[in-house]
C-alpha cells in the first residue's frame, strides 16, 4: 500500500468527496450507534473507488449491514462490490473468526492428546474474549501486515458502535500487556502460544494506527448533544492513545426550505443548538457536513447521491401521502396503550433492545417515568458502555431509581469476591488464579453477575432495561449460556440470581422485550435480525416500536415530507409480520425530563377519535407539531386532524 502524507485544514467541507480527496491508506469511522458510519463510510469508499482507486471496506461489528448498504452478498473475505469493479468489502463475523482461532489452537492436538485434555482446550477458549480476540486477529492482519493490503490503495473499517469501537481500538496495547505479564501459559484464552506468536503483527498495528501519514480516525456524528458528546469523548481517548489524525463528519445535517413550516424550523434549531455548543474538541477539527436525505443509501447510485449532497439544496415538493397510502398505520397503537398493558401485571423486567441510535434510552426513560406516574415503583438501570440515562432523566424526582452497571467496578467486585474464596489455595494455584483474572474475559463475567443483580429486583417493582446496541446486546444475553461453565473454573459460589437470569428472561410474564427501530429498511432488517437471535435464545419479544417516525407528522417541507412518505411501507411491513406495533412520531422537543410525555400520547378512551368518533382508529394524530394527538388521520389528508386532551 502506497503511504503518503496528508494536509488537513480546519474548515467546514460541503461534501464526503471531499473527504475521499483527503484520505490517508486507513481509515476508521467511529461514533455513537445509528449516527451512519456505514453509509457515510461506504460514500467514502464509492467516491475513492469511483476516482480509480483500489477500495477494501471491511466492517468488524457483529451486527454489520454493510452487505446491504452495498446491495452485495459479502463474506469473510474480500468481494467485489456489485456495480463497481474497483471495490471490495468483508464483513469479519467474530463468531466465524473465533472458530477458526479455536480451531488453529486445537486442530493439531486431535488424536494426540486424549479427548478429555483436547476438550479442556476447548473449554478454554469459550469465553467471550475469544470472540473480541479472534476478530483483534482478523483486523491486525489487514493493519499490520502489509502483504494482506498491498492490492489496495486504501482500506476502510467500518467499526462498530462507539464502545465496541474503543474496546477495539485499545485491544493492541491491552492484549501486549496481558501477553507481557502472563508467564504460566494459561488464561481463559486457551494456550498462550496463540497469542505469543501474533506479538510483532500487533506492535505494528498500533505504530500504524499512531501514524498519522497511513491511518485518519473519521468520527461520525448527528447535531445531537448526545451523539456529539460521545464523539468527543472517542475523540480525547483515542487521541490519547495516539491517534490523533480525527475528521469529524456531521451526517443528517437538517436545513428547513420552507420558513413557516413548524416542524422544520423545530428540526433545524434542534440541530443548530446542538452545534451552538459543539464540544471545544470537536469545533477544532476539521469538518464535512452531509445533508438529512429522504432515504437510507442503498447501492452503489444512492451512495454516489450522498457523496455529492451538500446541505441547504432544496428539493421538489412531495405529494402529501392520500388516505389509501396511510391506511396501514391504523394497524399501529400508542405508547399509552403498551403502557397500560406493561402495568397490569404490577411488575417485571421490560428490556429495550435495538440497533444503536434507534432512540432506546429515550424510549426507556419514557416507559419508566410513565409507570412511575401511575404509581409504580420502577428502577432504571442500562448495560451500555456509551450510556446517557441520567442525562435523560434529569430534573425528574421521585419514585425512579437509577443506576449503571459500570465494568470496572463490577470487575474488581468480582476479583476480590473471588480471591477472597481461593484464600486457602497454595501461593502457586493462588498466582494461577490472579492471572486469570487479569484476562479481559473476567469483565464479561463481572457485567453479567451484575446485570443478574438488576434482574432479580424485578420481583416487587418494574425494571427498565435500557440495554446496550445490538451487537453488545446479544453477546451479553450469549455469554449467558457459558456462564456457569466459566465461573465454576473460578469459584463455586455462584449466586442464585445468576442461576436463575435465563428462566427469568425467558419467561413472557415475567420479561417484555421491546424491540425498537427506525422506519427504514435497514434498521428493520437489523431488528428482525435480533427478533430471531432472541428467538434461537428461547426469548420472544412482545411488541415492536417504530420510533422518530415523520410518517403523519405536519409539514410542508419537500425532505420531511418525502421522508414520511417513504417511511409508509417500512411501517406496514412491520405491522404485517408484528402483533403489537408502536408508531412514536417525531416530536419538536427533546426527548429529556419532562420533553419525554411528548413520546407517550397519553389519551382518554384511546381507541376514538375526537371529532369524528371512529372507534376503530388506534393511532390519533396531531393537528400540528405542538399539539397533543386527536385525530384519525394526518391532517391535510381528509381526516379532522382536531387537537385532542392530555
Amino acid at each position: 500500500m502506497t503511504v503518503s502524507s496528508v494536509e488537513i485544514r480546519t474548515l467546514v467541507e460541503p461534501a464526503i468527496g471531499t473527504l475521499a480527496r483527503r484520505a490517508t491508506p486507513f481509515l476508521f469511522f467511529t461514533g455513537k450507534g445509528g449516527v451512519g458510519k456505514t453509509s457515510v463510510g461506504c460514500a467514502v469508499a464509492v467516491a475513492l473507488a469511483d476516482a480509480g482507486k483500489r477500495v477494501l471496506i471491511v466492517s468488524t461489528d457483529p451486527a454489520s449491514n454493510l452487505d446491504e448498504v452495498l446491495a452485495t452478498e459479502l463474506a469473510d473475505v474480500p468481494r467485489p462490490v456489485d456495480g463497481l469493479a474497483s471495490l471490495y468489502a468483508s464483513n469479519l463475523d467474530p463468531e466465524v473468526a473465533a472458530a477458526s482461532y479455536r480451531e488453529a489452537l486445537v486442530g493439531p492436538y486431535r488424536g494426540v492428546l486424549p479427548d478429555a485434555t483436547v476438550a479442556s482446550m476447548e473449554e478454554q477458549l469459550s469465553g467471550a474474549c475469544t470472540v473480541e480476540i479472534a476478530a483483534f486477529n482478523e483486523f491486525a492482519k489487514l493493519v499490520g501486515d502489509e502483504e494482506a493490503t498491498r492490492g489496495y490503495d486504501f482500506v476502510i473499517f467500518d467499526t462498530a458502535p462507539t464502545g465496541h469501537t474503543l474496546r477495539l481500538l485499545t485491544l493492541p496495547t491491552a492484549w501486549t500487556d496481558f501477553i507481557e505479564t502472563n508467564t504460566s501459559g494459561n488464561s481463559c484464552l486457551g494456550p498462550l502460544a496463540g497469542l505469543k506468536t501474533q506479538r510483532d503483527l500487533y506492535a505494528r498495528t498500533v505504530d500504524a494506527l499512531a501514524d498519522e501519514g497511513r491511518t485518519t480516525l473519521v468520527l461520525v456524528s448527528r447535531a445531537d448533544t448526545s451523539a456529539l458528546a460521545e464523539a468527543a469523548r472517542s475523540s480525547t481517548e483515542l487521541a490519547d492513545l495516539g491517534i490523533r489524525n480525527q475528521v469529524l463528519v456531521l451526517n443528517g445535517l437538517f436545513t428547513a426550505t420552507v420558513v413557516d413550516d413548524p416542524t422544520a424550523s423545530a428540526l433545524e434549531r434542534c440541530g443548530a443548538d446542538a452545534l451552538a455548543h459543539i464540544p471545544a474538541v470537536l469545533a477544532s477539527l476539521s469538518r464535512v457536513e452531509v445533508p438529512l436525505v429522504v432515504r437510507s443509501p442503498l447501492g452503489i447510485e444512492s451512495l454516489r447521491l450522498l457523496a455529492d449532497a451538500i446541505p441547504g439544496i432544496s428539493r421538489a415538493a412531495t405529494p402529501l401521502p392520500t388516505e389509501t397510502e396511510t391506511a396501514p398505520l391504523l394497524g399501529a397503537t400508542s405508547m399509552s396503550l403498551l403502557i397500560d398493558e406493561l402495568a397490569a401485571a404490577g411488575s417485571g423486567v421490560v428490556m429495550i433492545m435495538g440497533k444503536g441510535g434507534v432512540g432506546k434510552t429515550s424510549i426507556a426513560a419514557a416507559i419508566a417515568l410513565e409507570l412511575v406516574r401511575r404509581g409504580h415503583p420502577v428502577h432504571l438501570s442500562t448495560t451500555d458502555p456509551a450510556a446517557h440515562v441520567a442525562d435523560t432523566v434529569a430534573g425528574v424526582e421521585g419514585g425512579l431509581t437509577l443506576s449503571r452497571i459500570d465494568p470496572e467496578v463490577e470487575v474488581e467486585a468480582y476479583r476480590r469476591q473471588v480471591l477472597d474464596g481461593a484464600a486457602d489455595l497454595e501461593p502457586e494455584a493462588l498466582s494461577l488464579l490472579e492471572e486469570d483474572l487479569r484476562s479481559p474475559c473476567t469483565e464479561e463475567i463481572a457485567v453479567f453477575r451484575a446485570f443478574a443483580r438488576v434482574v432479580a429486583e424485578a420481583s416487587d417493582r418494574f425494571v427498565i432495561l435500557d440495554t446496550a446496541p445490538t451487537g453488545h446486546t446479544l453477546l451479553l444475553i450469549d455469554s449467558s449460556e457459558a456462564y456457569h461453565r466459566e465461573v465454576m473454573r473460578n469459584t463455586t459460589d455462584t449466586p442464585p440470581e445468576v442461576l436463575a437470569l435465563l428462566p427469568r428472561l425467558r419467561d413472557p410474564e415475567f420479561t417484555k422485550v421491546l424491540i425498537v427501530t427506525l422506519a427504514e429498511a435497514t434498521p428493520i432488517s437489523e431488528a428482525r435480525r435480533l427478533q430471531a437471535d432472541l428467538a434461537r435464545a428461547g426469548i420472544a419479544s412482545y411488541a415492536w416500536i417504530v420510533n422518530q417516525s415523520f410518517a403523519g407528522v405536519a409539514t410542508t417541507d419537500p425532505v420531511l415530507q418525502a421522508r414520511g412518505l417513504n417511511e409508509i411501507p417500512h411501517i406496514a411491513s412491520v405491522i404485517e409480520r408484528e402483533h403489537r406495533v408502536v408508531l412514536v412520531q417525531w416530536a419538536p422537543v427533546p426527548p429529556v425530563g419532562a420533553g419525554l410525555s411528548a413520546l407517550i400520547g397519553r389519551r382518554e378512551a384511546a381507541a376514538t377519535c375526537l371529532a369524528c368518533e371512529n372507534e376503530k382508529a388506534r393511532l390519533l394524530h396531531a393537528a400540528n407539531p405542538v399539539t397533543p394527538p386527536g385525530g384519525c388521520r394526518p391532517p391535510g389528508t381528509g381526516c379532522c386532524g382536531t387537537p385532542g386532551s392530555t
